[in-house]
């Protein structure tokens, strides 16, 4: 369910209590996609953005975005109890729109040189804009159900060999697909995809992602070599539509 988020200036599609499935700009408004120059311990990136949002003028509500790093999966008591800390923040900020946490996010763990602790990466927020084309955030996901935290339904869960990789983001790659049609887009207006896996087996992007993205293909692919943010997920991706990427 797609819902107006009339403070932030964009749309949300529905997710869980920690995050929603993705955003989209409201008319008379484009995301802009912020990445910081180096990671900060993520409650200081929060008093960053609200610098950075003030300084433009805009309220905390144009947050729409975040992107986390974390040292390590999670298990997945872990994850609900990190997500806990972040709720209370996102509330303590009155971003909530009703019982919904409006705001996208990623959050995964690299596999090479982590941080030692959950830290901020990039953040994503709106603008006031007359002439903008339609922009938007997809939430990274992986391989299990939407709307759940379940970790008995991980697809092909415990197996990394190729054919199982394959099956994985294949379904991983149809949720991009999905949640796009949700919030009224394509991959036509797709400008960056991202991959986080450490299972990059050969042919891998070819067989179950690149086929799906049409001529989104012409922007390129980005891979982290990461891991989704719960033990047992091995695939997660995201997507975006925007036209000003800065680093900060």
């Amino acid at each position: 369910m797609l819902i107006d988020n009339p403070r932030g200036g964009y749309r949300f599609l529905t997710g869980i209590s920690p995050f929603s499935s993705g955003v989209v700009a409201a008319a008379g408004h484009e995301i802009v996609h912020a990445t910081l120059g180096a990671y900060l311990p993520w409650r200081e990136g929060f008093e960053l953005i609200d610098g950075h949002l003030s300084a433009l003028g805009r309220e905390r509500q144009a947050l729409c975005a975040i992107e986390l790093r974390c040292p390590a999966p999670y298990s997945m008591p872990g994850f609900i109890d990190f997500n806990a800390g972040y709720i209370e923040l996102v509330r303590s900020w009155d971003l909530y729109v009703g019982d919904h946490n409006p705001m996208a996010r990623t959050n995964v763990a690299p596999a090479h040189h982590p941080p030692a602790e959950p830290v901020l990466h990039a953040f994503s927020y709106t603008v006031e804009s007359a002439d903008a084309p339609t922009t938007f955030v997809v939430s990274g996901a992986g391989e299990i159900p939407e709307a759940t935290l379940d970790d008995n339904e991980i697809i092909r869960k415990g197996e990394t060999h190729p054919e199982a990789v394959r099956e994985k983001a294949a379904f991983v790659t149809a949720t991009m697909g999905s949640r796009l049609a949700a919030m009224g887009v394509g991959w036509e207006l797709v400008t960056t995809t991202d991959v986080y896996t450490v299972y990059m087996h050969e042919g891998l992007l070819e067989d179950a992602v690149i086929g799906a993205m049409g001529t989104a293909t012409r922007h390129g692919l980005r891979w982290y070599r990461s891991r989704p943010p719960v033990i047992d997920l091995d695939y997660e991706m995201d997507v975006r539509g925007v036209r000003h990427e800065i680093t900060l």
